[in-house]
């Protein structure tokens, strides 16, 4: 699970400015590849631009950062029953060091954060989190719109404050309307308290409410229609995202996946839908549902990926960044927090992550190899 091998490829010992080791390393060496301290030189190389932008012209605007890497469920598409051991808590990014790396992000083009986990709920500090985020002012004027993406156990009783520190917007995950089967996914009893959660997002006002769910062949996809019935009548969007390559376990499969093709064609013979133009670089594609004002997104991250357009970065719960979901390098940020690094040079490192990254995710490349970290351990 997180504890998988990392081989650390620029430093031999802490400290910003150590002579760079390793840097030939084989990433097939440990599953979760490389993860990178950049050196001195290469933060004063690395320029001082304003915008967070790669080699192929993407500006980064989007943040996820990953609170923690557990979580109250166990979901068999992403983390195995046995999942551990977790990241020790003195590892695990504090709530004024998350402030301190999206504030620099912010500074540098970040026009949105979603928090994600794990299960962000998890973190007792979580309002705390939310309140010292939201606070964040954008360059152009405004505070930081705050979204968090949740499994929505305990929500009905924490939304209050969430909302109250500055929360803006939920996204839950709902993979089922059938407890039992809920029970054999999650391999927990909690689908009352996820349709809870659902209910006190529904009456909060926070909007737009989102509901996630992982297609699956066999599980879920006899539920498309029911899906997005119970989401038009709680007033929120269903989302539909094919599943990836991201499980814990390295059980996906592609023969199994059901396409958003097949997820559009299954729900056309129950809905009249039609595509709402204006996509950007939102990774669902939004239809209308019966004419609206309700929409349908499905995010076909493997059949017709959306890389072209990807403006998201993902700061892990222990202080890396990632540059994509399917990336097998990290860039510690949290080593460089630790050696007290200004600011310019911890957007630098920022910068050196983004330069770094690929056209696309490669799951179709011939020697694709899954990253390490489960989705759990990545942030969503």
């Amino acid at each position: 699970m997180t504890s998988v091998g990392v081989t650390l490829t620029t430093r031999t010992a802490t400290g910003v400015g150590a002579v760079p080791a390793g840097a030939g390393a084989d990433p097939s060496d440990g599953p979760e590849a490389r993860r990178f301290l950049p050196t001195r030189a290469e933060l004063d190389a690395s320029g001082r631009g304003r915008h967070l932008t790669d080699t192929f012209g993407r500006v980064h605007r989007d943040l996820r950062v990953s609170l923690t890497d557990k979580c109250s469920l166990r979901c068999t598409y992403c983390m195995p029953e046995d999942a551990g051991p977790f990241l020790p808590k003195d590892e695990l990014l504090s709530g004024a060091e998350i402030e301190r790396l999206v504030r620099i992000a912010v500074d540098h083009g970040i026009t949105g954060v979603r928090l994600t986990g794990g299960e962000p709920l998890l973190r007792a500090d979580l309002e705390d989190i939310v309140a010292r985020v939201a606070a964040i002012e954008r360059p152009g004027g405004g505070t930081l719109p705050v979204a968090m993406t949740t499994n929505g156990i305990t929500l009905d009783r924490r939304l209050p404050a969430l909302q109250a520190a500055g929360l803006a917007r939920v996204n839950i995950s709902l993979d089922t309307l059938q407890p039992e089967k809920f029970r054999q996914l999650t391999r927990r009893d909690r689908h009352a308290d996820v349709l809870a959660g659902i209910a006190a997002a529904r009456d909060s006002g926070l909007r737009p409410l989102k509901l996630n769910a992982v297609a699956m062949r066999g599980v879920n996809d006899d539920e498309l229609g029911d899906l997005v019935a119970f989401a038009v009548s709680q007033d929120a969007q269903m989302r539909f995202i094919e599943q990836m390559p991201l499980d814990a376990g390295h059980t996906w499969k592609r023969d199994h996946l059901v396409s958003g093709e097949e997820i559009l064609e299954r729900l056309s013979a129950r809905f009249e839908l039609a595509e709402v133009p204006g996509r950007g670089s939102s990774p669902a594609a939004l239809y209308t549902v019966d004419g609206g004002p309700h929409t349908v997104g499905v995010i076909a991250s493997v059949s017709k990926p959306f890389c072209g357009d990807c403006d998201r970065l993902r700061l892990t719960a222990d202080g890396q960044m990632r540059n994509c979901l399917f990336a097998r390098e990290e860039t510690d940020l949290r080593t460089l927090l630790a050696d007290s690094a200004t600011d310019a040079d911890l957007a630098a490192a920022m910068r050196l992550s983004v330069t770094a990254k690929k056209a696309g995710h490669g799951i179709d490349d011939p020697d694709f190899v899954q990253p390490g970290r489960g989705m759990n351990a990545i942030g969503g």
